[in-house]
């Protein structure tokens, strides 16, 4: 029986495939699809409302003048901007990102000690590549940022989640932790922590425990990897001091124009120990050779003549007005049994429900009625169901998170009711 030439060619792929298998290695084994870009392949189906992805509010930047920025750059400096560039970044994008840091608090950053890279992930990416070793222990906040996650995995680290209440990482769960992993022999490089406005919880570490945190870490010889890309989003008053400042030596701060300008342009930053310094920088370099020259000039050129500030009070505006519509929501429509965080700044809602509840299996439900969220499961390095989700309130309008919260409390409600005994809402 002669096959039909597509079925030819499908067996001989699967063939191809089979015989090739072999070839990956086992890093490559440990490399995952992020749950979030899973939820955001369905998430712009049309119809659907989603509380999913955590996107900053872009149409209020001044389009029409960065076209023409960009225009002006490539006449003006084309050559320049579309040719290679250095490694570190442009010398202008070093010392801006000093000056964002230093409305932080970061006021002794040398842009010598800096490194432009393709978006803090990136930067997560090296810090996985040049201080670990397969089985090393990097300690993280539970919950966490999936990014990371999946960025140290690929490493074949094992990751060791650290309790959080409402004012953040706890100090003494993290010593006690670390007690108990080096008494069973375990190394541990890292300490990865979002302290402000953490992705997914959206709960702030207090400025009383930052310093705690770094302290012991210190007196364990772990280094605090510190990822800050929500720390100008406080929606009211001074953002709280990163843990990088006062703690040079101790603590590698990772920064990012994605939240404060735009995702497209890919570009971040990490402040490094200087003595760290070298081989951090040489691994960047190794991987994407030079950042975007046309993209460092285009965001220098944004922070340099525009008003970023004021842009930057805007954001903050808009994004405290959708975080209160959808904390209203929430009060309005969820059932008794289900808590929230509220934030003071950054993007997301972390919702809590009984102890039993898998929210994985909701998500199905929940695109049938129209809404998406990201399942609480996503966030943490353990493989069991959890209890919780994550909404995300930045890129969406108060109408839109009215109603998608109005349409997954069904859900919500038929989940809690549903709790398996010895779990009751």
């Amino acid at each position: 029986m002669e096959l039909a030439a597509e079925t030819e060619v499908a067996l001989e792929r699967a063939e191809a495939a089979h015989r090739h298998e072999q070839l990956f290695s086992q890093r490559a084994h440990h490399i995952k699809q992020s749950a979030v870009r899973d939820v955001f392949d369905i998430s712009i189906r049309p119809g659907l409302i989603s509380l999913a992805g955590g996107s900053p509010y872009l149409r209020s930047l001044p389009l029409d003048d960065l076209a023409a920025t960009v225009a002006d750059l490539i006449r003006g400096h084309g050559l320049e901007a579309l040719q290679y560039g250095g490694g570190r970044g442009t010398d202008e994008l070093r010392r801006l990102a000093c000056e964002i840091m230093a409305e932080e608090g970061i006021t002794d950053a040398d842009p010598e000690d800096i490194v432009i890279t393709t978006g803090s992930q990136a930067a997560q990416d090296v810090a996985g590549k040049v201080f670990c070793d397969p089985g090393d222990v990097v300690l993280c906040e539970d919950p966490t940022y999936v990014g990371a996650l999946n960025s140290f995995e690929a490493y074949q680290v094992d990751l060791q989640p650290v309790e959080t209440d409402a004012e953040g990482l706890v100090p003494e769960r993290l010593a006690e932790r670390i007690r108990e992993l080096e008494a069973a022999g375990r190394r541990i490089k890292l300490l990865y922590t979002i302290p402000s406005f953490n992705n997914p919880s959206g709960i702030t570490m207090t400025a009383g425990r930052r310093q705690q945190v770094v302290d012991i870490c210190r007196d364990h010889g772990i280094l605090v990897l510190e990822d800050n890309p929500y720390g100008l989003l406080r929606f009211d008053g001074r953002p709280l001091v990163p843990m990088r400042a006062g703690n040079p030596d101790d603590v590698l701060y990772l920064g990012s124009f994605s939240k404060i300008f735009a995702p497209g342009v890919r570009l971040g930053w990490a402040l490094v120990p200087r003595h760290l310094f070298r081989r951090f920088y040489l691994a960047c370099e190794a991987v994407v050779l030079c950042p975007s020259p046309l993209n460092q000039m285009l965001v220098t050129a944004y922070f340099r003549d525009y008003d970023w500030r004021a842009q930057l009070r805007a954001s903050r505006a808009l994004y405290a007005e959708r975080c209160s519509a959808m904390l209203a929501a929430l009060g309005e429509h969820m059932p008794e049994g289900v808590s929230w965080t509220e934030p003071d700044g950054g993007f997301f809602v972390w919702l809590t429900l009984p102890e039993g509840v898998d929210t994985y299996p909701l998500l199905t439900q929940a695109v049938e009625a129209g809404v998406v969220f990201v399942p609480g499961a996503a966030f943490t390095p353990s493989d069991e169901p959890a209890s919780t989700l994550r909404l995300a309130f930045s890129g969406v309008s108060p109408e839109d998170i009215a109603e998608g919260v109005r349409r997954l409390a069904p859900i919500i409600r038929r989940a809690v009711e549903a709790a398996p005994p010895g779990h009751p809402a």
